[in-house]
């Protein structure tokens, strides 16, 4: 791996060429001047495979050098360094991602080299194991329409576990399209066509349909699991989607408590009156309502005062890496306490490795869900990862 140091500061190129050495890596590469990197980046973007950058820097700060790195299409990694305060460290690090740059995090100085070791370890194995991304396609209404009709959307299930005792408690229903011709396609590349194009009560009615008739199974096989089903706000423009949600539930013979709706604003309510006697009515019939991805979009404290919510789910914006950066746990704390004040249980997303599961244990969040745990998957790989699932969190109580 070819590495390109950029600092001011002679002492500190110094020190992190020694660290890196120390952990194998040596074709290091020293810029005491951002200008003189840039250049040589202009010449040959592909020559390096990950930069570490400080921030506060004469002639062309880190946040510039950051902008012009975007400017040049630059693929390689990125590690911001710096002494400032972890909130501009932060900030900066938000924009450099916001840039779609590949940033590995951020480093304070003086750099500790068990932080340094942490951060390659855990983000370089990481990349090198993922597939490479492509493009995003774009789908017309019309290719969805026929998708809906002809069966090719099919139900993801992300488990969602207590954080007590490691237990299953349901899952959420994730939509995927399994396009003929393109593979699997995610639900960011055609909900928008749905809600764009009014397709999104049948789309939403062809999920639903399929979750309760797999919570149906789970019941038929002892599991006591919870399903957690995704609706947009445009489904809670018409009351009858009172009537088909409680259809379904007839149909697939299963209590009304174990279906959860997660509600995300990404859109403004068109009709909020309808809205409101849609969900009122749901939770009368003990449906569960959860606010989803709670602090981002539209979602706010106003929609806590006015829908009948009995979950909370934390966005994973503010859980993963909450344990060792005092701006996300202020923030994650102060939601968990808002549920916990409202008694509404507590959903943590975006778990992703050990770090925050235990973070998330010292402060008593009910349930959890994420990469550490598992990812989405088919119905059918369901029993193989729970025995898997309950090996692991064996280990992790014995710890």
């Amino acid at each position: 791996m070819k590495i390109l140091l950029v600092d001011d500061e002679l002492f500190q190129l110094n020190l992190l060429t020694l660290q890196l050495a120390n952990l194998g890596f040596s074709e290091v590469t020293c810029c005491i001047r951002a200008h003189d990197a840039l250049a040589a980046l202009e010449k040959d973007v592909a020559a390096c495979d990950l930069v570490f950058c400080d921030l506060q820097m004469p002639e062309l700060d880190g946040v510039e050098f950051v902008r012009h790195l975007a400017r040049i299409a630059y693929l390689g990694h990125l590690v911001l360094v710096s002494g400032e305060d972890e909130r501009i460290l932060r900030t900066a690090e938000n924009l450099a991602r916001a840039h779609h740059l590949n940033v590995l995090g951020i480093l304070h100085k003086p750099v500790a080299p068990e932080s340094l070791k942490k951060i390659l370890d855990k983000n370089l194995v990481r990349t090198a194991r993922a597939p490479k991304a492509t493009a995003p396609r774009s789908f017309g209404a019309d290719e969805l329409r026929r998708a809906i009709a002809g069966g090719e959307l099919v139900n993801y299930y992300q488990p969602k576990v207590e954080l007590a005792t490691g237990a299953v408690a349901g899952a959420e229903c994730l939509v995927r399209w399994r396009h003929p011709e393109h593979g699997m396609v995610f639900p960011d590349q055609f909900i928008g066509v749905a809600e764009e194009h009014g397709l999104i009560d049948e789309l939403t009615h062809a999920v639903l349909a399929a979750a309760v008739t797999q919570v149906r199974a789970w019941r038929d096989a002892g599991l006591p699991w919870r399903m957690a089903v995704n609706i947009s706000m445009d489904n809670l423009a018409h009351v009858d989607f009172y009537d088909l949600v409680l259809a379904e539930i007839r149909q697939a013979g299963i209590a009304p408590s174990d279906l959860i709706l997660e509600v995300t604003e990404s859109r403004l309510m068109n009709d909020p009156l309808a809205s409101l006697d849609i969900l009122t009515r749901l939770r009368l019939k003990r449906i569960s309502l959860s606010i989803d991805d709670f602090g981002t979009g539209h979602s706010s404290l106003a929609q806590l005062r006015d829908i009948p919510f009995d979950e909370f789910k934390i966005d994973r914006s503010f859980v993963h890496g909450a344990s060792d950066n005092d701006t996300l746990r202020a923030i994650f704390d102060a939601s968990h306490h808002v549920a916990r004040q409202l008694g509404m249980k507590t959903v943590a997303e975006g778990v992703e490795d050990r770090e925050d599961w235990e973070f998330l244990r010292t402060c008593g969040c009910d349930m959890a869900q994420g990469y550490f745990i598992a990812r989405p998957m088919p119905a059918d790989e369901l029993a193989g990862w729970l025995a898997g699932w309950e090996m692991r969190r064996l280990g992790m109580d014995d710890a």
